[in-house]
């Protein structure tokens, strides 16, 4: 052995040898360190975006306790909200029930949805909850005589029928209208009504249905026939007034020029007989004046109520 290692050519051979066998074993591992890279540049590359299987544990518990701090914040905020509905609602609730004058409510199928007291007791009817303008109304016709009175859209001399008003605004969606009528209760009980018909409008403008605000003004309507009742009995009194002080300065005069006695009794008596006439007229019209008076105070005062 020692002898072919001293040979030079059989040295030379074995460290080829040696040689190729080093840059062989080189090549194998730089191979499987390249396909390696390969490999792990490959998962990279189709891996995706990371579910929640693939985050970390402490970044999955963060999400968590964030979407529950979330839940927690909405639940809190709906409550609030529903807090406040209730409130509104309770309070629209205490105002309609307290009001002197009565509001119905009408929907867009032309039904009723809300009735206050008031306009209960007004209309005269338990419950009027869904019924219709027509089951109200009835042959309920608007005033047009009295130039005092608002006609239907303020234009036209021919009276219309409340029913009509009210689906009118309820159909077209149309500006206030303000009216008065002659209502009959379902017992019989005639009123003079005052109604205000309005659209009730949505946030976006949509029509949502027809408020009607309701008052009697049947008292009003007796104070106010009262006092032209009363303007015409003065206006009678006055001229009777004037026809007494003429008569009396009539007789005064007469019985200034004249001289005899018997004449001067019976023109005194006649002074006498009519101031006593004209004392009663005037009482008279005075008690039925400060009964009148009497009469008007309560009926203003629930004016100002209203």
């Amino acid at each position: 052995m020692v002898n072919l290692l001293g040979n030079p050519l059989v040295l030379r051979a074995v460290l080829v040898l040696f040689a190729a066998g080093t840059a062989f074993v080189f090549a194998i591992w730089l191979m499987h360190r390249l396909r390696q890279s390969i490999a792990a540049e490959s998962d990279l590359g189709c891996a995706g975006p990371p579910t929640l299987e693939n985050l970390p544990l402490h970044l999955y518990n963060t999400v968590i306790q964030q979407l529950k701090q979330q839940k927690h914040e909405l639940q809190l905020q709906t409550l609030a909200e529903q807090r406040r509905a209730r409130t509104t609602e309770n309070f629209s609730q205490a105002v309609l029930s307290h009001l002197s004058s009565g509001v119905l409510v009408f929907g867009l199928n032309g039904l009723v949805k809300q009735a206050n007291p008031a306009a209960k007791e007004i209309l005269g009817f338990h419950s009027p909850s869904g019924m219709s303008a027509e089951d109200i109304f009835r042959d309920a016709v608007v005033c047009s005589a009295d130039s005092s009175v608002v006609c239907a859209d303020g234009l036209g001399d021919t009276p219309g029928r409340l029913t009509e008003e009210v689906n009118a605004v309820l159909r077209e969606g149309s500006k206030c209208r303000q009216l008065q009528a002659d209502y009959t209760t379902p017992t019989g009980h005639s009123l003079r009504i005052a109604m205000t018909v309005s659209p009730v409008p949505a946030v976006d403008g949509s029509l949502l249905g027809a408020a009607c605000l309701i008052s009697d003004r049947s008292e009003f309507e007796r104070i106010r026939h009262q006092q032209e009742l009363h303007g015409e009995i003065s206006a009678e009194m006055a001229l009777e007034l004037r026809t007494s002080l003429a008569t009396i300065a009539g007789y005064s005069q007469r019985l200034a020029r004249n001289h005899e006695p018997e004449l001067a009794s019976e023109l005194a008596a006649d002074i006498a007989s009519e101031a006593a006439r004209l004392d009663r007229h005037i009482g008279g019209f005075l008690a039925a004046t400060r009964t009148a008076a009497g009469a008007a105070t309560p009926a203003s005062a629930a004016g100002n109520d209203i």
